[in-house]
């Protein structure tokens, strides 16, 4: 299969799955979406309300600030891939639970191995503790890191900024440069002998960054 197809396929599994007790609870699934060539993979934490209804991620308050920032960056949604760490809603919006992460980690990587993204933004903590472990968000955000065979941005997540306006100017500045660090990232991975290099998450101390 080609990766829009293995993407499709990823999208079917996902509306029937059962491997743990968010099916219980779900409307719709929402394995994300995005192109299959796309250059970068946004990848936040789970669906809330308006995306168990629509089984598509990002289409309430945070959604749209979402997509404010992308135009801030010169992008538009159709450009990027978008979806979250765990496929179906946690209840009452709590944060993904350790067996629920587990249970979709492998649709994620599989997502993420069809799409072959030159980067990856994490939205949030939950995302970031996949490719950056036992790192602090204020620490790394907005910088980029090599991660195996791509490069890793930590973001804060736009709901972020609905709840708490003191990281909204902060949100803005680390979108406005994506532009600059895809770029970046173009040129590194065309003359990086390890860019066949399987993903893997990576020590802190051992990822380069820019």
């Amino acid at each position: 299969m080609n990766a829009e197809e293995t993407l499709k396929q990823i999208a079917q599994e996902v509306a029937v799955c059962t491997r743990c007790d968010l099916h219980f609870s779900r409307k719709n699934a929402v394995p994300g979406e995005g192109p299959a060539n796309a250059e970068i993979m946004f990848i936040g934490e789970g669906p809330g309300f308006y995306e168990n209804e629509q089984g598509r991620p990002f289409v309430g308050a945070a959604g749209r600030f979402l997509d404010e920032l992308l135009a801030q960056a010169g992008l538009k949604r159709s450009e990027v891939w978008i979806g979250n760490v765990v496929k179906c809603r946690p209840p009452g919006n709590r944060d993904p639970q350790p067996d629920e992460l587990a249970a979709c980690d492998e649709y994620l990587e599989r997502q993420i191995q069809a799409i072959d993204p030159k980067i990856i933004v994490t939205l949030g903590r939950f995302s970031m503790a996949k490719f950056m472990p036992g790192v602090k968000i204020s620490q790394v955000h907005g910088q980029m890191r090599r991660v195996g065979k791509r490069f890793v941005i930590a973001m804060y997540h736009p709901a972020a900024a609905l709840h708490q306006p003191k990281y909204k100017p902060q949100i803005m500045a680390d979108f406005a440069r994506l532009p600059e660090l895809l770029e970046k990232a173009r040129a590194e991975l065309s003359r990086s002998p390890s860019a066949q290099e399987p993903d893997e998450p990576a020590e802190p101390q051992q990822l380069s960054l820019f």
